[in-house]
């Protein structure tokens, strides 16, 4: 007997391995995706503004690094005793202006140095719904808890997504054909805009994104996150304790669904080795000031020097250090 109901994955995903450049984008989503993505040796680039969740805030902030734009402080605005900018989420925050623009500016300069040479650009929407400054028309990308009087609250719609992101990925895949973009709809329900609304904000989304899967063939892809979660853990046992945002475990299982999918052999490799001498260092010896124990260690070390031989992009320099230290009690 079948108790659910599996979501087809796409065949034509693009494969990555850890020597791949990666910027991930958008809600919280993408941010469980790149911890999880560090966790099994990639470098990559996660949420440089903080988490996004509208598509017009996420194309702003492409744009802003691609040009490699840095902020000054009349690009933020005081409210609640702490200096805000509207781009940005409010971990960057900080009662002291300086402070808000070198935690920015440092961030958009690491991402700025990376953006042309990307191999993966993952961007996970999350909303349709945004907010227009009356006072400037702009998009916010957070409000920082301002009255709602100060915004226009508004639904974006299919085409205007599609418009903006048909300028943005011309220009991005111009400068760079390798790039691949992968796009994703955060599973995460948006309660407080009711959930008929919620809905009709996820399929502009989805119709969105398959209109530029259609426009740019081969180079934009869609992940079915939201499927995975919505039709085959169809069960409020994988939801946290809000039941809206996925518990670790349906992250965790979407996550097993992109390694099978967008991962390569070596990638996969290097995750196994990776994870066993994680195992190894883990292990409590009784009597760590052993010859046994210390061949141990030396074992473990030609085993990471053997991984960077033949990957010399990964880095095993936290796991050496653990070692050497050991060796020498």
């Amino acid at each position: 007997m079948n108790f659910s109901t599996p979501v087809e994955l796409p065949s034509d995903l693009p494969r990555f391995t850890q020597a791949d450049e990666l910027l991930l984008m958008g809600s919280c989503f993408a941010t469980n995706i790149g911890a999880l993505l560090a966790d099994a040796r990639f470098r990559p680039d996660v949420n440089p503004f903080g988490v996004l969740y509208n598509p017009l805030s996420v194309s702003t902030a492409l744009r802003e690094l691609v040009t490699g734009r840095l902020y000054k402080e009349e690009d933020l605005f005081f409210f609640r005793e702490c200096w805000h900018s509207p781009m940005h989420h409010g971990d960057f925050s900080s009662p002291f202006a300086e402070e808000v623009l070198q935690r920015i500016n440092i961030r958009l300069q690491t991402a700025h140095e990376r953006i042309h040479h990307l191999n993966c650009l993952m961007l996970t929407f999350g909303t349709v719904w945004v907010y227009e400054q009356k006072s400037t028309g702009h998009v916010v990308a957070n409000c920082h808890k301002q009255p709602e009087s100060v915004f226009t609250r508004r639904r974006l719609s299919v085409q205007e997504i599609v418009s903006d992101y048909t300028s943005l990925f011309s220009g991005l895949i111009a400068r760079n054909p390798k790039l691949k973009v992968i796009l994703t709809v955060s599973p995460i329900r948006h309660v407080r805009d009711g959930m008929h609304a919620n809905q009709l904000s996820k399929a502009t989304l989805l119709l969105a994104i398959d209109q530029l899967q259609t426009s740019f063939p081969g180079h934009v892809f869609y992940f079915p996150a939201y499927e995975l979660l919505l039709d085959e853990l169809r069960d409020y046992r994988f939801y946290a304790d809000d039941m809206v945002h996925p518990s670790p475990l349906a992250v965790r299982y979407v996550w097993e669904k992109f390694v099978q999918t967008c991962l390569s052999e070596d990638a996969l490799e290097i995750m196994q080795e990776s994870e066993n001498i994680n195992k190894a260092l883990s292990h409590k010896p009784f009597h760590p000031e052993s010859d046994e124990y210390k061949r141990f260690l030396g074992q473990i070390v030609l085993k990471i020097d053997r991984l960077n031989k033949k990957y010399p992009y990964l880095d095993f320099k936290k796991e050496k250090d653990i070692c050497h230290i050991r060796l020498k009690q």
